[in-house]
């Protein structure tokens, strides 16, 4: 703490380390998990899996909304202990959120101590650095994602393998902890490439002794952590077991597909921005040198982790932050060997662009709190029909205290090979905590189903009995089991068909009109500023 307390009164210190690291690190990791609504996707569908784990105390088998939900359990498992442990202190779903601050941060550590066994402690901050920096990651970071899980486990299974022939002990305790974490949380086809890199690790590690002890270690402690799950399930619940292993190996179950991989490279110029361009100056730069370690370590582990992709996944953005960490891994030496010229325009980019982007947030505030500008003012409400913005005293300081904070670190930081990352990364996470501050409340407003799962609730008389749906996706369901505490059966269910209530989602007039039968509308409403998807709540 001392050491932090020094930086600011004398200025920032690069490369960073110590207090001042973990603090750029937490700064990044803490900065939008909070002060918002599980949005509409994936953020409401997980925090509505874990909700159900915690509300019904059965953790075997993830469910959402009472369904079963065939996905690993782990990121379940950590939400709702979150949840529990902290969900005195703030709201249920945002006490969640925090188990994907935890796997990002154990994601960031692992980057960080492969960066230093590979290129050196002066060199280590630079990796997890560049991992905060990638465009893609930071929404996914700070939503409840179980992909998380197997980020944290890429990186901390490279800092595993990259010290093999110095601690072959702690390696193999690292690795076993990796792929334990990534099958239980993420699932078969992402465990993948950190079973195929072992051969080639043991190949690089001139002992080959301490290269076969890690090997024993780590896969006897995977096997007795990730075992237990399955058998329990297959014991307890066979059929749902039988749906899990399916779900998990129907990936692997398709043809490879030719433009699989290209199309999730075409993604990664702007999704894996800085980290990419920065790994291809590092391969053009050491092409002497790509036997290494140091440069055929993370290239080959990038290279298993893109062919997995393309076998098992649709290219999506989700399943491509599994390239992330070794790219960051790569790129880690590119960053701090810019030639004088590239670093200054770097820098330059990074302080221009984030100052201009934050300026451009205080005027959306100051329009959406303020009413000044009142032309964008109007524009505000246009596009979220309804929206009523407030001044909030809190967000404003919050506001204020990250914007001194970037002028701060643009004046005090000294150059070095580091600053120009350092703006980078730090600039991008103040813009992200001045959008999910001063400008969160009208993100929410539109992309929360609270309004409707509320509403729901309210048309719906005292004892109303079983209620169907049709149409509904896992989010709505989702939001709908959390926010109000309703669960409705399929339709076509047989429970389903003897519901009296029926609720319907839909955006064309087919998907809006009822099933045959007595069907009388009693409410219909939508998200706000939703144009086109239409909640119609029927009874029989």
């Amino acid at each position: 703490m001392p050491d932090l307390l020094s930086t600011l009164r004398r200025g920032l210190r690069l490369p960073p380390a110590g207090w001042v690291l973990a603090a750029m690190l937490a700064f990044y990791v803490l900065a939008g998990l909070f002060g918002r609504d599980p949005w509409k996707g994936e953020d409401a569908i997980h925090i509505g899996v874990a909700w159900h784990m915690l509300h019904t105390g059965d953790w075997l088998a993830p469910e959402l909304a009472g369904r079963a939900f065939d996905a690993p359990p782990l990121y379940y498992w950590s939400a709702a202990l979150s949840g529990h442990l902290f969900g005195w202190l703030l709201p249920t779903h945002e006490a969640m959120r925090l188990a994907s601050g935890f796997w990002v941060m154990l994601a960031l550590v692992g980057l960080y101590y492969a960066g230093r066994e590979l290129y050196g402690q002066d060199s280590a901050a630079a990796s997890p650095l560049l991992l905060a920096g990638c465009l893609g990651l930071i929404l996914h970071a700070h939503d409840a994602q179980p992909m998380l899980i197997a980020v944290a486990a890429y990186s901390g299974t490279l800092g595993a393998l990259a010290a093999i022939g110095r601690r072959p002990r702690l390696a193999g305790l690292f690795y076993g902890l990796a792929v334990a974490g990534c099958l239980l949380g993420a699932g078969i086809a992402p465990t993948l490439p950190l079973l195929a890199m072992l051969p080639l690790a043991c190949w690089l590690t001139p002992e080959r002794n301490k290269a076969v002890q890690t090997l024993l270690i780590g896969l006897t402690i995977a096997a007795l952590l990730a075992a237990p799950w399955p058998l329990i399930l297959l014991w307890q619940q066979p059929d749902r077991f039988h749906g899990w292993l399916a779900m998990s190996l129907a990936p692997l179950m398709t043809p490879l597909p030719l433009l699989g991989a290209s199309r999730f490279l075409t993604m990664l110029p702007w999704f894996a921005f800085p980290a990419l361009p920065l790994a291809l100056w590092t391969l053009w730069s050491r092409r002497q040198q790509l036997a290494t370690p140091a440069q055929l370590l993370p290239l080959a582990f990038l290279l298993l982790t893109l062919l997995m992709l393309a076998l098992a996944y649709r290219p999506g953005e989700i399943p491509a932050l599994l390239l992330l960490p070794p790219l960051a891994l790569l790129a880690t030496p590119g960053a701090l060997m810019l030639r004088r010229g590239a670093a200054n325009a770097f820098d330059w980019f990074a302080m221009m662009t984030f100052s201009l982007f934050a300026a451009i947030v205080w005027l959306g505030w100051s329009a959406m709190a303020l009413g000044w500008p009142e032309r964008l003012a109007q524009r505000v409400v246009i596009l979220r029909p309804g929206f009523v913005g407030q001044f909030n005293l809190g967000d404003f300081l919050i506001g204020l205290a990250a914007t001194l904070w970037w002028v701060w670190l643009i004046v005090t930081a000294p150059r070095s090979p580091y600053r120009s990352l350092t703006h980078w990364t730090l600039g991008f996470t103040t813009l992200w905590l001045l959008l999910t501050t001063l400008i969160l409340p009208w993100f929410d407003y539109g992309r929360s189903y609270r309004p409707v799962a509320e509403a729901v609730a309210a048309a719906l008389p005292e004892g109303h009995g079983c209620l169907a749906e049709r149409g509904l996706s896992n989010g709505q369901r989702a939001s709908l089991a959390y926010f109000s505490l309703i669960e409705p059966a399929a339709y076509d269910s047989q429970a389903g068909k003897a519901c009296n209530w029926l609720l319907l989602v839909g955006e064309t007039p087919a998907e809006q009109t009822p099933p045959a039968g007595n069907w009388k509308l009693e409410w219909e409403g939508s998200r706000p500023g939703e144009r086109h998807e239409k909640f119609l709540l029927f009874r029989r």
